[in-house]
């Protein structure tokens, strides 16, 4: 059997000795070579014969088997018996190359054939590499050079004589093709006509000629026909612009006879209105003259009748003075009469006593005499009583001069009063004369006992006072952002919106109607009582006179609202006088049996407090009474009586049934009544502040003003308005007295932010108003230290616990809570919204009850650790830890906290003592620690001695570990603390009052609800536990959102099933909190439990089967919020130990950190399908993304009914048959979906298989990126999802609607938050990178509409589609900056630019920014003149290219990196190479540069980026020009500064290019630019750089790019050289002597090409021209520099063809239409060639 070898052997033996044959040197050697005639061609011997051996032909098989011989049919019957199929082999390169053969023949056959020779252009089979030597030596070869040679000596042209007379008659005139003569007269008639006398021969058959003498007959040819061709567009143009002129003719009449319609019917309607207002002022001018007619006549009936009504006025007047003058008569004269009858009475008794007198004188004396002293003594009895007139008289004038002066006083005070200015603060005092005179201390009276301890901190940070404090952040803004209130003004509120013929200015009289329309009956007779009750505090109103003393004793026995309220803060009373207040009767009248029970009652009640206050310091203090937040039970009562009040108004009277109204108030009861109504009463919080306004508004009185700007004050500082009054009501603010305007302004704007207040005013807050100050609050520590914070009448607690905690530096600041105590009291008012002021006010008012005035309530601050989170870590928050542990000690010590046991009393009491003094154990120390730490209570036990107390502390101390192990003291704190929340957990709740409305029953329906880190206990006043739900046990909480003051109903679900409903003031507070447990818990929870069955699609697959109620522990970083947040979650099931994913809307998420018990387990295995719907309806209404399938949202269901493949009937998944049963869209093929398409959704695509496959592969990506499906993919990842999602519907028309489609499905009813925002991503990448079709677009763009306001990036996404729409289509997927940026949730990306200057700015960019924009953009905010020649560089590893104008800047950088990573090499973990780019905006193209034209764009760009050439010594320059400018480059670097003249030898290489540095010595080049740069003393830097820069501009190489190549083409130039490229052309200049070896400009350019390591040139003409082979690693550089300027010549040279009427594009880059993108970054590693004439073609 024959081998390779042998056969070798043999072709040596035989053929050895032939010349033809050649024989290798060595005998290991295995091949062969023959001479051919081309060339010696060795063959390999190795497989020789397997690869020439041949099978049978199957036809000569067949051949030989039809054969009558039987010798010939059976030389293959062995073959026969094997069968075909035993004969097939593979085919041999003898079979392949005849079935090659064949198909070149049948090829050839099918086609005119032509002669082919092929030339193999290089040995390396690269593309573009051409080896001139292997063509040229295979064409010699081949012999085409002796053909081509033999060709050309005969006769290569021959037509056949028919052909030759069809193509060439039109040469000879009058031929035609169709002739009567013969062809070869023919034939000869034209070859003497066109050739004559020539190297031309006719033959049988054809014509034979020569290459010239064809090319001549083509000439001739072409010129005849274009003389025809000439004439006949001749004629037809002259045809066609006849016909074009009639058409104009006939044009030009119809817009003539329109346009004269028109100007005539213009003309004609301008003439119709002229007559109209002619007719009109016509009219005008008659009816005025009738109206003033009428007028005058109205006038004269007007003063008719005005003087009839005056004159019978005069008359009825006249009468009724008459009769007034007549009864006044009538008085004087019955006043006379009086007079008379008295004296006459006088003066007859004075008779009578004159008789009666001398009737007993006549006794006495003689009758004469007794008649004489008789008459003496009448006449002086008659004086007296004269005299006594007179003075009766004379007293009585005297009293009415008197009341007549006082009158006078009186009025000339209230006129002072109205007209003098006020002092605020003395106004506040007179209004409120309980206030003091002076300035008070912050002394509130002593502390409470349980903390007199931390006292002196305190009095400490009183003592401070504002000097410690610092204003909160809420204080220190300004009142609002700047707003135009100008239209605003309370003048035009009041003309809108009054009612009736009220006015917005000042009055003093009694309103009939509220000023505000829309109130009840009731609402608008408190209206009227509040405006009474305005006028009275404003003084516009007197007080009425109280007369009755019965309804005095009732008012003062009876319990109205402004008695409870005067009660609370006006009224000065102690315990020990209430009774005998009573018991006096106020009166000291005796006592009815009324007031006796009364008085009785009163007793009993202050002996029952003093026993209760006894028995208090007995017992121990209750868990819920130390924290308990209580019911507001004085506004409820105050809100009855308020009611009760109004609805005793009589319209027609409305102070007639208000006894606040019936008698003299005090200022204080009636402020309360006003703002107790306003806070009451939100519907007429408007009315009052308008009431209040309208008595501001031109009030003639400062008394009354001062007043009135006193009450609003206040009112603002309690309750704002409604939204339609608020502007009207700051503008009315901002335009009032300079001392209450921003006061007013800034209380308006912290009580319109923070709520309304619940309580009146306090007494710290008048006394506020009295100094326009801020509240300073002292807040206590439960470390002793106390801090002064600056608060106002709207701080809540949440502003108070956020600025302790900046100051204290907490980390942790939740469960840190304020507290208020007064005397045993203690409430929390928790970190929430709750007004701080409004706790003080109820302090002050309890403390008033108690008998302190409301100045000196003894209530304290303090900031104390109220509960603990679940996920509560110690060691996060030192400073917390700090506190808390504080609070843990202090409160063990004073029985807040109770141990079981004594060892942990001694355990804790050993902690301290480590904390405070270390591992060193004293026993002095101890029992001192002890004394301090244990409560007395158990120190003062029987047998519990300080000594064994001591003992026990010892021992354990000694044992304990952080005495062991000397742990540091912090750990010790942490310890005590965890132990503290672990203990107590009931002490470290939150505690609400509620009662049950409805749900299971409990032993009572008023309860506490606890609240802490283990769940939501409910307990009875006695403090035992009725319920307690562990956070496992519960699944949901809601509550309704009414006032605090209406009571708000909260309800507790928990997994059993049962739904727990109660009602409290605090219901959002308790929803709040048990939702923050129960959602925090959920995020950090690594437990689910399973609440449907779910089977694996397949035995293979990484899916995890589970049943209902199996417990699945979530593995990695995954956890609760990943489940919340994603589709697909990876875990392992307890039940049977199995790892893989499983879908997130099949399992529960436990809100617990621990594993969670076996009972809570059994919960969920037996809970009933109702309490499983209850929980699963739940938690999909918790996860559930507003706004996904709100109504008004747009679907594509309407384009899936009539484009979408129609959906399968049955679902291909059941696992999650509930679920999907539950939700009505889970099939629908345009909605949501977690399953994988089997087909594309349109119908187009699913009928193209390739396309199909294609579009579920991007459904697939899409949904791992939305975590809609299981990915182990993390991190940079996703861009590879997303380069699948778009990678072929860039290349795929037909694919973009499909990827459209699929996205808008993805968001169609999509319940997780976290899908939909995805998808929302990817939606806005997509929006950038390709548009839609025409009959998508519209459903798109009404889908994202319809999702405005829901979804943040919606209207970006409009904006980017219609880009998209006008700046055509991206080429590449995005790239990974535009994914981070919408995955950052910004819509605009900023890109870092680099400058030659060293500088760099960021500028914005987006997915449709091309890089001519971006330079526009660029040269616009750097204030360039012109962004022509500038260019975007993208500078990356060791590369800098050029982004094509034409190109996305993101599609340039991502096919860049794209590219660049293909060509490296990956890392040796196998990570992908991470490549960083950096941009570049630089000058490119410089044939327009001038300097000193644009001084920006010379100081940034054109310097820089000349100076390196410059010291690079690329352009030919002497001595002294160097000098020149390396001064000016010396003034640009270090300016004016002459002390670095003498490191210039140091640094020469910086300022001297390097080929000129060894002409002289360092010195002279320091004395040669030290002399130049004295010469130019007053030049700034930048004009030195403009100087430079003129300078170096007027040499010729000014703006070139240099390139050091090495030729080998050109035998006269250097083989180094350098080609610089500039404006004028190619230049190739000696790198030695700078000298100038040639110029060629673009013109003369006709080819070029570039490749990793070469650049060739060719010159002239492409078949004679010259070429320039040059070696460089620099060709893509210049390749592109040199397609650039080309493009811009041939673009200036059209525009000059066109007469410049064609507008050329600012980048040269842009003329080449057909030039691809980024062809320098494509042919950086490849070959590619340019044509001058074509400058697009390769």
């Amino acid at each position: 059997k024959g081998t390779d070898a042998s056969v070798l052997t043999k072709l040596h033996k035989q053929h050895s000795g032939h010349p033809h044959f050649l024989t290798p040197k060595s005998s290991l050697n295995t091949r062969f070579g023959v001479a051919h005639f081309a060339g010696h061609v060795f063959y390999e011997s190795s497989g020789f014969l397997e690869k020439n051996r041949d099978t049978f032909s199957g036809d000569l098989y067949d051949l030989l088997q039809s054969s009558k011989s039987s010798f010939l049919s059976s030389l293959f019957s062995k073959e026969k018996k094997l069968g075909t199929e035993t004969r097939k082999k593979s085919p041999t390169l003898g079979a392949q190359f005849k079935s090659s053969l064949d198909l070149l023949m049948k090829t050839l056959s099918a086609c005119q054939p032509f002669f082919v020779r092929c030339v193999k252009p290089n040995e390396f089979k690269k593309a573009g590499v051409f080896d001139r030597e292997l063509c040229t030596r295979q064409l010699r070869y081949s012999g085409m050079m002796e053909t081509i040679r033999i060709r050309r000596a005969g006769y290569p042209i021959r037509h056949a004589f028919s052909e030759f007379v069809s193509r060439y008659y039109m040469l000879v005139k009058g031929m035609k093709v169709s002739d009567s003569s013969s062809v070869i007269d023919r034939c000869r008639k034209i070859l003497f006509a066109a050739l004559g006398e020539g190297l031309w021969q006719i033959g049988k058959t054809k014509v034979f000629l020569k290459d010239e003498q064809d090319q001549k007959l083509e000439d001739t040819r072409d010129k005849m026909l274009t003389i025809r061709v000439t004439t006949i567009q001749r004629v037809w143009r002259g045809y066609r612009a006849r016909q074009l002129f009639k058409r104009l003719k006939n044009a030009s009449v119809i817009i003539q006879k329109a346009w004269k319609r028109f100007a005539t019917r213009r003309r004609y309607i301008r003439m119709r209105r002229g007559f109209m207002r002619l007719q009109a002022t016509f009219r005008m001018r008659k009816l005025t003259r009738d109206y003033r007619r009428m007028r005058q006549r109205v006038y004269g009936l007007q003063c008719h009748c005005r003087g009839f009504i005056a004159r019978r006025d005069f008359k009825r007047r006249m009468h009724c003075i008459i009769k007034i003058q007549t009864q006044f008569r009538i008085l004087l004269a019955k006043r006379a009469l009086n007079n008379l009858r008295i004296k006459k009475r006088r003066r007859d008794a004075a008779e009578r006593k004159r008789m009666e007198e001398e009737e007993r004188l006549r006794r006495e004396m003689e009758e004469e005499a007794a008649r004489k002293e008789a008459e003496r003594l009448h006449k002086e009895e008659l004086e007296r009583l004269e005299r006594e007139r007179i003075e009766e008289e004379e007293r009585l004038k005297k009293e009415a001069e008197e009341k007549r002066q006082k009158a006078m006083e009186n009025e000339k005070e209230a006129e002072r009063r109205r007209t003098a200015d006020v002092d605020d603060s003395k106004m506040v005092a007179e209004i409120f004369d309980f206030l003091p005179e002076g300035e008070q201390d912050q002394q509130r009276g002593t502390a409470p006992d349980a903390f007199k301890d931390l006292e002196s901190g305190h009095e400490q940070a009183l003592k401070q006072g504002a000097s410690m404090a610092s204003p909160p952040p809420e204080l220190l803004k300004t009142v609002e952002e700047e707003e135009d209130l100008s239209q605003y003004q309370f003048g035009k509120f009041a003309g809108t919106y009054f009612q009736g013929t009220a006015t917005g200015t000042h009055i003093r009289r009694q309103l009939k109607q509220p000023l505000l329309a829309g109130l009840s009956d009731m609402e608008t007779r408190a209206s009227l009582a509040v405006w009474i009750c305005i006028l009275r505090f404003m003084e516009d109103l007197p007080e009425p006179r109280y007369n009755d003393p019965q309804q005095a004793s009732q008012e003062k026995g009876g319990e109205g609202l402004v008695r409870k309220l005067h009660n609370t803060l006006g009224r000065k009373f102690s315990k020990s006088k209430i009774a005998e207040e009573l018991a006096a009767g106020g009166d000291g009248s005796a006592m009815t049996s009324a007031e006796e029970e009364r008085v009785q009652e009163l007793q009993r009640r202050l002996e029952t407090e003093d026993l209760s206050e006894k028995e208090k310091k007995k017992n121990q203090k209750h868990i819920a009474g130390m924290t308990l937040k209580r019911k507001n039970k004085i506004i409820q009562d105050v809100a009855a009586e308020l009611k009760k009040d109004s609805e005793n108004v009589d319209m027609k009277d409305p102070t007639a049934n208000i006894p606040l109204l019936q008698r003299p108030t005090s200022n204080l009861e009636k402020l309360h009544f006003i703002i107790g109504h306003g806070i009451l009463r939100s519907e007429l919080r408007d009315e009052i502040y308008c009431q209040i306004c309208k008595q501001l508004t031109d009030n003639p009185s400062k008394a009354s003003h001062a007043r009135g700007w006193i009450l609003l004050s206040l009112c603002v500082g309690c309750f704002n308005p409604t939204a339609k009054f608020l502007k009207y009501l700051r503008n009315f603010i901002m335009d009032g007295p300079p001392g209450y305007a921003p006061y007013c302004a800034e209380r308006l704007r912290r009580t319109v932010g923070n709520g309304t207040r619940l309580q009146p005013p306090s007494w710290l807050e008048l006394q506020a108003t009295k100094s326009k100050k801020q509240l300073m609050l002292p807040i206590t520590f439960m470390d002793g230290n106390s801090k002064t914070l600056l608060a106002d009448s709207a701080t809540t607690a949440q502003e108070l616990c956020e600025q302790l905690t900046s100051k204290l530096n907490l980390k942790d600041s939740f469960g840190f809570s304020l507290y208020i105590a007064l005397f045993d009291k203690v409430s929390s008012l928790g970190s929430g919204g709750d007004h701080v002021m409004d706790a003080i006010s109820q302090c002050e008012q309890y403390a008033k009850e108690m008998g302190a005035p409301e100045r000196s309530a003894p209530w304290r601050l303090f900031f104390r650790k109220e509960i603990f989170s679940p996920w509560h870590d110690p060691r996060m928050d030192a400073t917390g830890t700090n506190l808390t542990y504080m609070q843990i000690v202090r409160g063990i010590k004073f029985g807040e906290y109770r141990c079981d046991r004594n060892e942990e009393l001694a355990a804790i009491a050993a902690q301290q003592y480590y904390v405070e003094y270390g591992a060193d154990l004293d026993n002095a120390k101890m029992a001192t620690i002890l004394q301090n730490c244990i409560p007395d209570s158990a120190l003062q036990v029987a047998g519990a001695s300080v000594e064994k107390w001591t003992t026990l502390a010892s021992q354990l101390f000694k044992k304990s570990y952080f005495v062991q192990e000397k742990a540091n003291a912090q750990c010790v704190k942490e310890d005590v603390v965890m132990f503290a929340k672990a203990k107590w957990p009931l002490l470290f709740s939150r505690f609400f009052e509620a009662h049950r409305f409805s749900g299971p029953t409990l032993p009572t329906n008023d309860v506490i609800i606890a609240v802490n880190w283990t769940g939501v206990y409910i307990v009875d006043n006695q403090e035992h536990v009725l319920l307690e739900c562990s956070f496992p046990e519960l699944s949901s909480v809601s509550s309704s959102r009414t006032g605090k003051s209406q009571g708000q109903s909260f309800s507790l679900t928990t997994v059993k099933g049962d739904e727990y409903t109660f009602t409290s003031t605090s219901g959002e507070d308790i929803r709040e909190l048990v939702t923050f447990f129960l959602e925090g818990l959920r995020k950090r929870s690594k437990f689910v439990v399973a609440m449907l069955d779910y089977t694996s699609p397949g035995e293979g697959s990484s899916f995890l089967s589970f049943k209902r109620g199996d417990l699945i522990c979530l593995e990695g970083d995954d956890d609760g919020e990943t489940v919340m947040n994603s589709g697909w979650c990876a875990g392992m099931c307890q039940r049977t130990q199995q790892q893989g994913d499983f879908p997130a809307e099949c399992v529960y998420i436990l809100p617990t950190v621990t594993k969670p018990s076996p009972e809570v387990l059994a919960l969920f295995q037996d809970q009933s399908s109702e309490a499983q719907e209850k929980i699963i309806s739940s938690r999909e209404e918790d996860g559930e993304n507003e706004g996904a399938v709100g109504e008004g949202m747009y679907t594509l269901e309407k384009y899936a009914t009539e484009f979408f493949r129609p959906p399968p009937k049955k679902s291909l998944s059941r696992s999650l048959s509930k679920s999907s049963i539950r939700r009505k869209d889970s099939n629908v093929p345009w909605g949501f979906t977690r399953e994988p398409i089997k087909q594309a959704l349109l119908n187009r695509v699913a009928v193209q298989e390739e396309m199909n496959s294609k579009a579920q592969n991007a459904f697939a990506c899409l949904m791992k990126y939305m975590g809609d499906y299981p990915t182990k993919l993390r991190g940079r990842a996703a861009l590879e999802l997303l380069d699948a999602v778009f990678e072929h519907p860039l290349q795929h028309d037909i694919l973009r609607d499909e990827v459209y489609c699929q996205i808008l499905k993805q968001l169609t009813h999509n319940r997780l938050k976290a899908s939909e925002e995805k998808g929302w991503e990817v939606l806005w990448l997509a929006t950038g990178l390709f548009a839609c079709s025409s009959t998508l677009l519209k459903e798109v763009q009404q889908f994202i509409r319809s999702r405005r306001d829901s979804q943040p990036i919606a209207a970006d996404c409009l904006v980017r589609l219609q880009k998209t729409l006008r700046n055509g289509q991206r080429k590449y997927p995005p790239h990974l900056v535009e994914m981070e940026a919408i995955q950052h949730k910004t819509t605009q990306i900023f890109h870092k630019v680099y400058f030659p200057d060293d500088g760099s700015q960021a500028f914005e960019v987006d997915s449709g920014t091309r890089a001519k924009d971006f330079c526009a953009n660029i040269a616009n905010k750097l204030k360039l003149k012109t962004s022509e020649g500038f260019s975007i560089f993208v500078k990356i590893a060791d590369k800098v290219i050029s982004v094509p104008e034409g190109d996305f800047f993101f599609d340039f950088v991502r096919h860049l990196t794209e590219w660049l990573k293909r060509a490296r090499p990956q890392q040796k973990d196998g990570q992908p190479t991470n490549l960083t780019y950096q941009v570049f905006f630089m000058r490119k193209l410089w044939t327009n540069a001038v300097a000193g034209q644009d001084p920006q764009a010379d100081t940034i760009f054109h310097y820089h980026q000349e100076l390196p050439k410059y010291l690079r010594g690329y352009h030919r320059t002497n001595k002294e020009d160097c000098m020149a400018l390396s001064a000016l480059v010396y003034r640009v670097k270090f300016g004016d500064d002459k002390t670095k003249f003498q490191h210039i030898p140091e640094m020469l290489r910086e300022l001297v290019p390097m080929d000129m540095m060894r002409l002289q010595s360092p010195e002279d080049w320091k004395k040669g630019i030290v002399n130049a740069f004295n010469k130019h003393a007053a030049r700034s830097v930048q004009d030195a750089k403009i100087a430079f820069l003129k300078y170096v501009s007027r040499w010729p190489t000014f703006g070139s790019a240099f390139f050091d190549v090495k030729q080998s083409s050109a035998p006269s130039f250097p083989e180094n050289v350098v080609i610089a490229i500039n404006k004028n052309g190619v230049n190739l200049i000696n790198p030695k002597t700078k000298e100038l070896l040639a110029t060629h400009s673009f013109t003369q350019i006709s080819n070029w090409s570039s490749g990793n390591d070469y650049f060739h040139i060719t010159i002239g003409d492409l078949r004679q021209g010259t070429k320039l082979l040059c070696a460089t690693n620099l060709g893509y550089k210049m390749d592109d520099l040199l397609t650039s300027y080309i493009s811009l010549m041939l673009m200036t040279m059209s525009r000059k063809q066109k007469g410049g009427s064609a507008q050329a594009p600012s980048q040269p880059g842009a003329a080449a239409k057909a030039k691809p993108a980024a062809s320098s970054v494509r042919n950086a590693g490849k070959p590619s060639a340019r044509n001058a004439g074509r400058p697009g073609r390769r």
